[in-house]
């Protein structure tokens, strides 16, 4: 084994050609490229951020939560106290007669003869 790796560091053209094969083949630089350039292959061979599991699934699930947090509302074991605002305002309008107004259902005109 030692043999071919003392065969890879000769200066020979065989052995650089056979050295950039061998780098090519396991995804490695081919040339040697100073230490800026090493830092824009790095940063290239990365996994794409939309991609990592840790970026994309960083939030958790709000739908779910919310499911629960409104299930748990119907038991009396959770507060929210901005629905129970809204739910109030609209009781008191309500009240005072002044719910929603809900316009009349579209009807066809008869066109005038």
């Amino acid at each position: 084994m030692s043999k071919y790796v003392n065969l890879a560091n000769v200066g020979t053209n065989y052995a650089m050609r056979m050295n950039r094969l061998s780098n090519r083949i396991f995804g490695e630089v081919t040339r040697p490229t100073n230490q800026k350039s090493m830092k824009v292959v790095k940063l290239l061979s990365e996994k794409p951020v939309n991609k990592r599991p840790e970026i994309v699934d960083y939030y958790p699930r709000f739908k779910e939560t919310e499911l629960l947090m409104t299930h748990l509302r119907d038991y009396g074991l959770f507060r929210d106290e901005h629905k129970d605002f809204k739910e109030e305002f609209e009781r008191l309008r309500e009240l005072r007669g002044k719910s929603k107004w809900i316009p009349p259902p579209f009807r066809n005109k008869p066109k005038p003869s």
